[in-house]
């Protein structure tokens, strides 16, 4: 099989990587492999040996809302004599970007499985055509996905899911929330809880959705204001007792680390349920935790696919009772 190459008929890897090798059609399947993958709200996505990030069969159709089906039987058709709309349309995005390709999925071994591995400028051009190329066919849901993964978004994702560097270098994307906890995770006293103790779950979704964590992204402030704000609004003192403050240290890398120790609010810990309670119910379920989001998207401090996966794993999905 040829890989997709901005140099017709040159045979070339997807993704850059040292040490990859150029891969024929008759080598393909013994070269490659799969060194990750993971499944995200149902679409397994992954990254081969060569560095290619790409979404399984079953995933590609979930992004472009049509059946797993009408994905295999372009796969199928990609090569006919007689070339069918669908497969010219696709083949035009694609030429239209400087690429080419004489397969749409690679098959490769896995676990004792065969996967079908999309690369990601395939699943791009295909998600495109059903997003404005298939008349009737178009489909709402692949508009909406296209226009969060165009350009090179749909590759930062697949990176970011599956914990994959493209560079080669050793990536902690959860070093910085650590540092922080070392420092703080005995800091409040006997019989009080601190916010930021409680963020981990929220943090912890939001690493594993893409977003960086650091300095500059400190979701605990967010939901310590608005918690503390609807502690007084509430008068919750009167039932749990007065709050207090605790020392609160950043890592020696972050800005905020010249005024250590902070003063930061702490509460009793008889007011915990409570607090879960309003985590979930307000600031998650409310819009402020989406507000916060969309907040860092249009600064441009976090790419909206990687917010709306974040949203997706921690807002639950309302389940409709029926009569």
């Amino acid at each position: 099989m040829k890989e997709i190459t901005k140099k017709p008929n040159k045979i070339s890897v997807l993704a850059p990587k040292s040490g990859a090798k150029e891969i024929g059609s008759d080598q393909w399947s013994l070269d490659l492999a799969i060194e990750t993958e993971r499944d995200v709200q149902g679409i397994g996505m992954g990254v081969l040996s060569d560095g290619t990030p790409y979404i399984n069969q079953r995933g590609l159709a979930a992004l472009c809302g049509v059946q797993n089906a009408h994905i295999g039987t372009i796969s199928s058709q990609w090569n006919e004599p007689d070339q069918k709309p669908r497969i010219q349309s696709i083949k035009t995005i694609l030429k239209k970007a400087g690429l080419e390709a004489d397969a749409a999925h690679i098959e490769v071994p896995y676990k004792g499985v065969t996967h079908f591995c999309y690369p990601a400028e395939i699943c791009l051009a295909v998600l495109e055509y059903y997003a404005f190329d298939a008349g009737a066919n178009c489909q709402e849901q692949a508009r909406d996905n296209f226009r969060l993964l165009a350009g090179s978004k749909l590759k930062e994702l697949i990176y970011a899911q599956v914990g994959y560097d493209p560079t080669g270098g050793a990536s902690d994307k959860f070093r910085k929330w650590h540092e922080r906890i070392a420092l703080n995770y005995h800091s409040a006293p006997k019989g009080y809880f601190h916010v930021f103790n409680e963020a981990n779950t929220v943090v912890y979704e939001l690493i594993v959705a893409g977003a960086k964590i650091d300095e500059k992204f400190v979701v605990d402030i967010s939901i310590g204001l608005h918690w503390g704000k609807y502690w007084e609004s509430a008068g919750l003192h009167l039932v749990y007792g007065q709050r207090q403050k605790y020392p609160h240290r950043y890592p020696d890398d972050h800005p905020q680390s010249k005024s250590n120790p902070q003063e930061s609010w702490c509460y009793p810990l008889a007011a915990l349920g409570t607090y879960r309670q309003w985590l979930q119910d307000v600031y998650i379920e409310g819009g402020r935790f989406k507000n916060y989001l969309d907040g860092k998207v249009k600064r441009g401090e976090l790419p909206p696919s990687i917010a709306q996966l974040a949203i997706e794993a921690i807002v639950p999905a309302q389940i409709e009772h029926k009569p």
